[in-house]
């Protein structure tokens, strides 16, 4: 048995992860952080429309601060955030976006004089203060009163999540691409620990640390259509299940982006509509006044999603041969901002659609985005029912975005909770009480048990196909845990998706390699 001893174990290498390990390293304490990818290529990179920060810097966000801001996100939250953390996170917010230009995050910036935004679908002159030239730029987002989201083009998660992993290698910090956990060890009250395999060779190794943070985004791909990147399977959240000490929160609260395109499920931000972009139906009409007269296209995503669908059942969608869409018409701001300010979502529509965004109007439909629910923590990121295990990012559930998330608030979470968790493990490892005292005997059993259930997978004649298993529970979820949920139809999900649990204990393989065998992963994994 092959065991790597480290204080902090940090699972996910994503903005969360990254920061997370860069607070602990910063205090003196040894970090590894495990990734399934490259840390630079982890979902994070995908986020478009920015972060939001209560700075004031534009003439549209004057007045605003960290109180109009804990309001926002209170409210976007259908009440159901924590507001003590909500509180921390807004005033920590303007130090995380100052802290990641310092580290060379190039944020867009204030232009003084007159320019040229589309408000309400209407063009408007507006003004930017002398004094606030060369200042962090912020553009309007979704469920906001004023326009707080700092961004970098539509490439801000690109940006952040290069200048953080820069930082990462910088302290030193040791990444473990492609390996993957796939159990806690623990001894029923403590965390101490992963065990990992290497998803090149196949071996699994025991990694022991003091602490050990989940940092692995979200579970997007239990969805079948989802702006979540492949890798994005909450298989760190369901090892935490596992132990059947670490408990999960708020699982049913899963966010849905009003503009997926159709039918691929990739995102376009959200600075398409806080840009001024407008969503149409099949007669051309633009229908979010009717339903949201106040904050139409910028209403909360959880709002417009609805609205979307609702009014696609009255017979309002764009009929495909891929189904029922709404069109999103970003053709009034104009080529020059399209190809600077949302470049990105040209460069999707040209690729993956065909369709020239500058002319033509954009298919979209809701498709799964985020996921509020995960590792249950309290205010410091730590587990109240396991100690040593910790969570930060769209992996934890710290109560923060309730049952809503606003947008902007999940890339300004992912280095807020990091910086703010890091801190929380550094002070754990410090404490002497919580050294490793696990013994070797039980960490042997554990890595031992994980490689007989990889035994039996490999060497059992089930003739169940894994990929066919997920595709259906993916169906089932999409169907049937949506937007709209109601009792019956849920009990109908409840019972196919247990079916499906009794034949993924029947799951045989075609090839029976140990080493770089993805077959042989996602077999495991469901």
């Amino acid at each position: 048995m092959k065991v790597v001893y480290t204080d902090v174990l940090v699972i996910g290498g994503g903005l969360a992860g990254l920061r997370v390990a860069i607070g602990a390293k910063r205090r003196g304490h040894d970090v590894i952080i495990l990734s399934l990818v490259p840390a630079k290529r982890s979902h994070s990179k995908a986020a478009q429309g920015g972060m939001q920060a209560s700075l004031g810097n534009v003439i549209k966000g004057q007045g605003d601060n960290e109180d109009v801001h804990f309001e926002d996100t209170v409210r976007g939250s259908d009440w159901g955030a924590d507001q003590d953390v909500v509180r921390m996170f807004v005033n920590t917010a303007p130090k995380a976006v100052r802290e990641l230009a310092a580290w060379g995050v190039p944020w867009s910036r204030i232009r003084p004089g007159d320019r040229d935004v589309i408000i309400n679908g209407q063009k408007v002159t507006i003004t930017e203060r002398e004094a606030a030239a060369g200042l962090i730029a912020q553009r309007d987002f979704g469920g906001t009163k004023k326009w707080r989201t700092c961004y970098v083009s539509d490439g801000t998660g690109h940006a952040m999540i290069t200048a953080v992993g820069d930082q990462a290698i910088a302290s030193q910090i040791p990444v473990h691409e492609r390996t993957e956990a796939i159990a806690l060890v623990h001894d029923g009250g403590r965390c101490y620990g992963a065990i990992v395999r290497d998803l090149i060779t196949g071996e699994l190794r025991a990694y022991v640390a003091k602490a050990t943070a989940i940092c692995s985004g979200g579970a997007g791909r239990i969805y079948r259509v989802t702006t979540n990147a492949v890798i994005c399977e909450g298989i760190p959240t369901a090892i935490a299940l596992e132990t059947g000490v670490a408990a999960l929160g708020n699982m049913e609260a899963i966010q849905f982006h009003p503009t997926g395109i159709f039918p691929a499920g990739i995102l376009v931000t959200e600075g398409c509509r806080g840009d001024g972009g407008l969503l149409k139906d099949v007669d051309g009409h633009r229908f979010m006044p009717d339903y949201e007269p106040e904050k139409k296209e910028l209403a909360s995503r959880d709002v417009v999603s609805r609205r979307m669908e609702e009014h696609i059942a009255k017979g309002k969608g764009v009929k495909s041969r891929f189904g029922d869409h709404i069109w999103l018409d970003i053709t009034l701001l104009g080529e020059k901002h399209i190809r600077n300010n949302l470049r990105e979502v040209y460069e999707i529509c040209h690729y993956f659609l065909g369709v020239d965004p500058v002319k033509e109007w954009i298919p979209v439909r809701p498709a799964q985005h985020y996921t509020m629910g995960g590792v249950r923590t309290n205010y410091t990121g730590e587990s109240p029912t396991l100690k040593g295990l910790f969570a930060a990012g769209e992996a934890a559930c710290w109560d923060m975005h309730g049952f809503n998330r606003l947008g902007g608030n999940s890339v300004a979470e992912t280095v807020v909770a990091g910086m703010i968790v890091g801190e929380f493990i550094a002070d754990f490892c410090d404490r002497s009480e919580n050294i490793v005292d696990i013994p070797t005997r039980l960490v042997q059993e554990i890595l031992e048990a994980e490689q007989a259930k990889l035994d039996a997978l490999v060497n059992g004649k089930g003739t169940e196909d894994a990929s066919a298993l997920k595709a259906q529970m993916q169906d089932i979820m999409t169907a049937k845990v949506g937007i709209f949920r109601n009792g019956p139809v849920l009990e109908q999900a409840v019972d196919e998706l247990q079916k499906l649990l009794v034949r993924s204990r029947n799951i045989g393989l075609r090839y029976k390699g140990g080493g770089a065998n993805p077959e042989l992963a996602t077999a495991y994994r469901v």
